[in-house]
């Protein structure tokens, strides 16, 4: 039986919006049949609640889980007012992600029955088509039109439709029974010789516009480009014949070709061979959807990470090569040799992608795509990439937790799609990643490569003080208070007048704004701090040109924020600075020769200001200036009630902060002009600001 084909993602843009409309409404309706179809599979009701994998949910989850997430992202942007089943909806809403094999979590659950969930799902499915049917539209539908909340739930629930097919391909086998909505593939035979095949030098642009008229997940969108060097390729995806060569030479047992993260998984697990391997009486067989068959050997082999990485070591070993997996932009360069183009909207796609051919995986010789064979489909392939942001990457406001937490360099990028990937993941710029020890309908394919760069950090900084630091040196302005670090930056360069400006140290530079402002003026900045913390941001704001953290919005609420030293115009001066790890109050002797000393908001967090301003003139020459920047806010947390240099009573009298400077800094200074207010803000939360005065003065040092 020949199926339809399975709707593409639909064009987002044009000029009939009740086309448009049409599009979206078929759409949705086929996702919906072919989810609900998926779980026909299952044999009765007590599959839905056995789980089948210790590290996931229950599949009944899963049933319940795409509907809620269409009303509760509906509900965000105004398409619908009012919930279903508040229940259902708090029950299903979050928890889909494997949990870590070392952090199990057995918490219990009151599941709603089999029944109670479908006619809760029909509900939702009138209530969308009303939606879709109903709602006004314009075009083109971008990610800031409530109408990208409904894109959102149809492509959601076609990943499922994939990640479910995975739970379900390792349920007990007297769970599930053959569909014909779900046919496997009958073709099997011989694995084929996987020779490499070399691919050329050449640039990849990865990133999506904005404007791009297909829907898109947030991890898409941005800038990166980059030049590939050559090497070269398996022309087919590993296949199980060639696996078995691996899993026969000892492969699981030989812990030197396994990270210690994949040994870990691995003695966990106690995986011997792959999971959808079994071993019986009469040989190897594999595990499909809904049965078990005779090992196809030309089929691809599916793992997860840790064992495509130990096979490349086993491949290395054995052949004197640097065999690895490839990375997301070589990956690219294989789609480039190619020639692919995405998937056209009425014909099957010649690649094993968008369940236009199987319900399974096929043999690795089947789809040809130039000189190499199933660069797309059949199954996802592993990288050796972590996922990471593009240059601009902003999170969608009504799902800022899709991507972001994945960002922890444990999810590695894997690319290509298998034969169930639909939708938005048959695009070529879909970007998925799983936990290295994750298994999906993925496999691998090799490449012979010069080493790969270390990727640029991904994480966002969740230090609360930390990331307030970032925000009030790089992020926005509040209640029309100029930037602090900028400001103070522009003040000592007025303040020089003319003075030379070789050399300045930024002292107490915290996360480094300041260091790279007076670098647009000075041949060289030093950044100096006590914090290894705060200047690991200025170091990578230096080394790769942006920073990542979290800010509070309320209670557990974060918000997620990027800074980029281009967007700051100061992308061309970060080879001046230089970043040091110090005590201000004993300072290594090579930290001299300073035509400039800035020391804003610093001396009353010292343990000793004294030691510090009694030898600061040792540390600039000759008609050299020292800026003071202070709210004098003395608090024997940081400095003794000893060490305070000002803020008491002596003898009676008033003795300020200003006072005691002058006392200590007038042998060796002399103050120019009179103190002036500076006001910085400082972002607590959401709602809540620290707005605080700090008092600068301007000492010029004595001949």
């Amino acid at each position: 039986m020949t199926l339809p084909l399975f709707s593409r993602t639909p064009l987002l843009a044009g000029t009939d919006p009740e086309a448009v409309r049409a599009r979206i409404r078929d759409h949705f309706q086929q996702t919906f049949d072919r989810y609900e179809s998926l779980f026909e599979v299952l044999t009765c009701d007590a599959a839905y609640y056995e789980k089948p994998i210790s590290l996931r949910h229950p599949l009944i989850f899963y049933y319940g889980h795409t509907a809620t997430f269409f009303i509760n992202k509906l509900l965000l942007v105004g398409l619908v007012r009012e919930r279903l089943n508040p229940r259902f909806e708090s029950m299903f809403a979050i928890g889909v992600d494997e949990m870590s094999w070392d952090d199990l979590n057995d918490a219990n659950y009151d599941w709603p029955t089999v029944a109670e969930v479908r006619a809760y799902r029909q509900r939702l499915r009138a209530t969308v088509d009303e939606i879709i049917r109903m709602a006004p539209l314009s075009l083109p539908i971008g990610w800031d039109n409530p109408w990208w909340a409904i894109l959102m739930g149809i492509e959601h629930e076609r990943i499922h439709l994939e990640t479910s097919s995975v739970l379900i391909r390792q349920h007990r086998l007297d769970y599930v029974r053959p569909h014909p909505a779900w046919p496997p593939c009958r073709q099997s035979g011989p694995a084929p010789d996987n020779a490499q095949v070399s691919i050329p030098a050449g640039d990849v642009r990865l990133g999506k516009d904005f404007a791009d008229p297909y829907y898109g997940w947030d991890n898409e969108y941005g800038r990166h480009e980059a030049v590939v060097p050559a090497f070269s390729a398996s022309r087919f995806l590993v296949s199980n014949g060639e696996f078995l060569t691996f899993v026969e030479a000892g492969g699981y047992a030989d812990d030197s070709l396994w990270s210690e993260e994949g040994r870990a998984w691995k003695d966990f697990a106690g995986a011997r061979h792959p999971t959808f391997w079994q071993h019986e009486g009469d040989g190897w067989h594999l595990r499909l959807m809904t049965e078990v068959v005779a090992m196809p050997w030309n089929w691809p082999v599916e793992t997860n990470y840790h064992e495509a990485k130990a096979y490349c070591n086993w491949q290395a070993r054995q052949t004197g090569q640097p065999v690895r997996l490839p990375s997301e932009d070589e990956w690219y360069r294989l789609l480039a040799v190619a020639g692919l183009k995405e998937l056209a909207a009425d014909e099957p796609t010649q690649a094993n992608l968008h369940l236009d051919h199987w319900a399974s995986s096929c043999p690795v010789d089947t789809f040809a795509h130039g000189p190499l064979y199933d660069v797309v489909g059949n199954v996802w392939q592993w990288t050796e990439t972590p996922i990471y942001p593009f240059d601009g990457f902003a999170v969608h406001p009504i799902y800022d937790d899709f991507t972001t937490p994945t960002y922890d360099e444990r999810h590695n990028l894997f690319k290509g799609g298998s034969w169930i990937s639909c939708g938005n993941e048959a695009r070529h710029s879909s970007r998925y990643a799983f936990r290295r020890h994750f298994f999906q309908h993925a496999g691998f394919r090799t490449v012979v490569g010069e080493p790969l760069a270390k990727p640029p950090a991904s994480n966002y900084e969740t230090d609360r003080l930390l990331s307030e630091y970032a925000e009030f040196h790089y992020g926005d302005e509040y209640y029309g208070v100029p930037n602090f670090p900028r400001a103070m930056a522009e003040l000592c360069i007025t303040a020089l007048a003319g003075r030379p400006a070789r050399r300045a140290l930024d002292l107490g530079c915290a996360t480094g704004r300041a260091s790279f402002e007076l670098a647009k003026h000075f041949e060289q900045v030093t950044g100096l701090d006590f914090s290894a913390r705060f200047i690991n941001v200025g170091v990578q704001l230096a080394t790769q040109g942006s920073v990542r953290y979290t800010l509070a919005d309320e209670g557990e609420l974060v918000s997620y924020h990027e800074r980029r030293l281009a967007d700051l115009g100061l992308a061309a001066v970060r080879d001046k600075v230089t970043f040091f790890q110090g005590d201000a109050c004993n300072l290594k002797p090579h930290f001299t020769g300073y035509d400039l000393i800035l020391a804003a908001n610093l001396i009353d967090r010292l343990y000793s200001p004294r030691k510090l301003l009694e030898h600061i003139h040792d540390r600039i020459v000759p008609g050299g200036l020292l800026v003071i920047a202070s709210p004098y806010t003395w608090l024997e947390e940081h400095t003794p009630r000893s060490e305070w240099i000002g803020g008491f009573k002596k003898d009676g009298e008033n003795l300020t902060t200003l006072d005691g400077l002058q006392a200590i800094l007038g042998q060796h200074f002399r103050r120019l002009g009179e103190p002036r207010s500076l006001p910085f803000v400082i972002r607590e939360t959401k709602r809540k600001f620290q707005h605080t005065q700090s008092e600068v003065t301007v000492w010029e040092r004595l001949p």
